[in-house]
Formats: C-alpha cells, sequence, structure tokens
C-alpha cells in the first residue's frame, strides 16, 4: 500500500466523480488517492481483461497498462464487453482504451502492443504496482507467476472454462505462488482453452470483476486480499467454494531467492506418444493452393463450422468418429453406411480441429483402429492459426453418421 503523502490529492471533479466511493468510511478519500497514485498491469485485453479493465478505470486507477497483440475479431463479442462492432480490426490495446478514457478521461493508459515474453516480461511487470493475469495459456500463466515472484508484485489470477471460475492472489512475499499449487503445467491433452471448450459469455465478465476487486483492494490497502485462498465459482450451480492454499518449501519458484529464478517459457507437451505426421497450415494452404487433391477432415462440432471451415474438408465430428470406430474392429473395412467410409486407408487424410488438441486424439483413435500412421496428418495449431480461404459449411456435405 502506497503511502498517503506520495499520493496526489483529488480535484473538484475527481471528488463528484468518486463520491460513492468517498462516502464509505472504509475507503473515503485516503482510499481514492491511493488508487489515482496507483498502477495495474493488464495482461491481456480479452474476456478477464475487458471487464477488469473497465471498472478499474471507472474506479479510478491512476495508470493502466494493457498488453495484448493481438486485434478485435467478430468471435471476441461474445464476451469481451470492452469490444463492439465498431473496433473489429482494431488492436485491443486500443479498442479497450477508447471505452476506458470514456469512463475516466484523466486515466493514463500505456499500449504494449506484444506478446509477453522472457525477453520483455520483467521490464514490464516492474513499472507497476499490480498484476492482472487475464491471459488464457498455460506458458504465459507461468511467466507472469514467475515474473511476479522474482519482482516481488502481486498476482491477481482469474482463470475461465465452460461454466467454471476461478480467482486468487499470488503473492509470494506474504503467501504461495502459482507454482506451489501446480508446480508445472498439464499435458496438453488435459488443458483445453475456451477455443476449444468453450466458454459462457457472462463467466469471464464475474471473473475480471472479481479482479479489479482484488487489485482495487490491494492499491486502497482495504480488505483482506485472496492471497493463500482460491474462490472457486460454478456458474451452473451458482455457487461460490473458497479453498485453502499452502506455500510449498519445495517450490520450484518461490522457494528461491528472487536472484535465482530463471524465467523461462513453458512447453505444452502431450503425454500421449505422437502418432502420424503434421503439416502447417502455410504449408497446407500452399498443398491446396498448388492443386493437391487431399482429403481434408474437420472434426471440430456442428456449431463450429457454423464460423466458417477450410474449403474441401468434409465435415465430420470427433464424437462421431469415435462412435463409428467403436463397430469397427482393428484393420477392418468400415460397415456399410458408416462416417469412417469419407476416411481412406491408402491415401493422406489432414485432419484438424480448433487448436490441435482433438484432431490428435482422432489420429490416435484411428491409427489403434487399423488406420496406417504414415497416411494421418495433423494440422499443427488447428483452425485456429488457419489464415487462407474461409468457406460456409452450406456449401459442403456433412458426412452422414
Amino acid at each position: 500500500m502506497r503511502d498517503l503523502n506520495a499520493c496526489p490529492e483529488l480535484n473538484d471533479a475527481e471528488i463528484r466523480r468518486f463520491g460513492r466511493h468517498l462516502i464509505m468510511p472504509e475507503f473515503g478519500i485516503e482510499g481514492q488517492r491511493r488508487l489515482k497514485a496507483g498502477s495495474v498491469l493488464l495482461i491481456g485485453a480479452g474476456g478477464l481483461g475487458c471487464p477488469a479493465a473497465l471498472y478499474l478505470a471507472a474506479a479510478g486507477v491512476g495508470r493502466i497498462g494493457l498488453v495484448d497483440p493481438d486485434k478485435v475479431e467478430e468471435t471476441n463479442l461474445q464476451r469481451q464487453v470492452a469490444h463492439g462492432y465498431s473496433t473489429i480490426g482494431v488492436s485491443k490495446t486500443e479498442s479497450a482504451a477508447r471505452r476506458m478514457l470514456d469512463l475516466n478521461p484523466d486515466l493514463v493508459i500505456e499500449h504494449h502492443n506484444v506478446f509477453l515474453s522472457v525477453e520483455n516480461a520483467l521490464e514490464l511487470i516492474s513499472r507497476y504496482d499490480v498484476v492482472i493475469d487475464g491471459t488464457d495459456n498455460f506458458p504465459t500463466r507461468y511467466l507472469v507467476n514467475d515474473a511476479c515472484t522474482k519482482l516481488g508484485k502481486p498476482n491477481v489470477f482469474g482463470g475461465v472454462l465452460r461454466f467454471d471460475g476461478q480467482l486468487s492472489v499470488f503473492d509470494a512475499r506474504f503467501g504461495p505462488c502459482y507454482r506451489c499449487l501446480f508446480p508445472e503445467p498439464p499435458p496438453v491433452e488435459l488443458a483445453p482453452n475456451c477455443a476449444e471448450a468453450g466458454v459462457l459469455g457472462v463467466l469471464p465478465g464475474t471473473i475480471g470483476a472479481l479482479q479489479a476487486t482484488e487489485a482495487v483492494k490491494l492499491l486502497s490497502g482495504i480488505g483482506r486480499p485472496m492471497i493463500g485462498r482460491m474462490l472457486v465459482y460454478d456458474g451452473l450451480d451458482m455457487s461460490f467454494d473458497t479453498i485453502s492454499i499452502a506455500k510449498n518449501p519445495a517450490c520450484p519458484c518461490c522457494s528461491k531467492p528472487a536472484s535465482e529464478i530463471v524465467l523461462k517459457t513453458e512447453q505444452m507437451v502431450c503425454s500421449a506418444p505422437q502418432v502420424g505426421n503434421s503439416v502447417t497450415a502455410e504449408a497446407l494452404q500452399a498443398r491446396l493452393d498448388a492443386g493437391e487433391d487431399l482429403v481434408v477432415i474437420d472434426v471440430r462440432n456442428p456449431a463450429e463450422w457454423a464460423g466458417g471451415v477450410i474449403p474441401g474438408a468434409r465435415l465430420l465430428s470427433k464424437p462421431d468418429i469415435e462412435a463409428a470406430l467403436r463397430e469397427v474392429t482393428h484393420g477392418s473395412a468400415p460397415p456399410e453406411g458408416s462416417p469412417l467410409a469419407v476416411i481412406p486407408r491408402a491415401e493422406e487424410v489432414v485432419i484438424y480441429c480448433q487448436g490441435g488438441v482433438r484432431s490428435a486424439a482422432v489420429i490416435r483413435a484411428l491409427a489403434a483402429a487399423g488406420y496406417p500412421a504414415r497416411n494421418l496428418t495433423d494440422l499443427t495449431g488447428g483452425f485456429a492459426v488457419w489464415r487462407g480461404p474461409v468457406a460456409s459449411p452450406s456449401v459442403l456435405a456433412e458426412v452422414p453418421g
């Protein structure tokens, strides 16, 4: 908490704007001055970062940094409430900043249109009082934790997936860090992201607003931060549970002196052996543009197909493939009418999903059923990294199941 003597006074406009804060004796003018003097780094201007950014701007935080290299896409609008149709194609930091400044024109916003990396994490995070982790991938999440631990910064963590959310504050000076709870990333097949598993659009709003609450508490010095505790939210049951988190004396990060903490990029690996081949999106596009007659299978779900597919792809969802494989003995031909009939054994088949997790599982299942692994190719990164032409599924025939 910042020394009040180092915090600027409020002007008349701020006294009017933040009047509902000032009348609370637990917060008062002292808390508002500390917010004005405070700074927050928001890593990710997406589902979690958007509500957190808006509420921190409205609350009167003096300086906010936004870290996000992406531009607004239509698929973001289901949950990323700082953006809109008018800012599609605009950088997310710029899009969010426009709305934040509309809420608080005195706010200082710093744009960092970059990926957080080993090379820039310490320099960026060192400039702010509090960090909010709004990321959606494990490598960045571990990088945020390690950099905050090394620098002695509080890390307000939030995570969402499907109907569930989590919230905590990791500050190794006073409690555990993220690696005390999860020392290493899980296998990639056990860690689907929102693009693979989906997320209820309002859920990031709930968790993002709670992250903003924790940041306000840390900056103003009120309340009890979620250090050493994790809030677990079940949106379907509308339940909130709190679990205690102990500091791990053998933690691979916070048990070390700060000088010995070395930042690294965690690699997400699959615990199952790799089967078949792989192709990048760029290489696949080049092969298709050259007129190569490839069998391409989209194993996503029908709702995902509605957003577009790779031209010429055959639409056959992972559940349908798995159900059909249960009717086939190893190495035998599929029965008449089986959707597996469109997957040839004697020629190359390129299989893709949204991010690469489901397609890899399908390839392992096909190989186990006797399909030659040498003919099965996975699109690395899935449809999420495809930058070639996109077709409407209405012009393609769904494979009958």
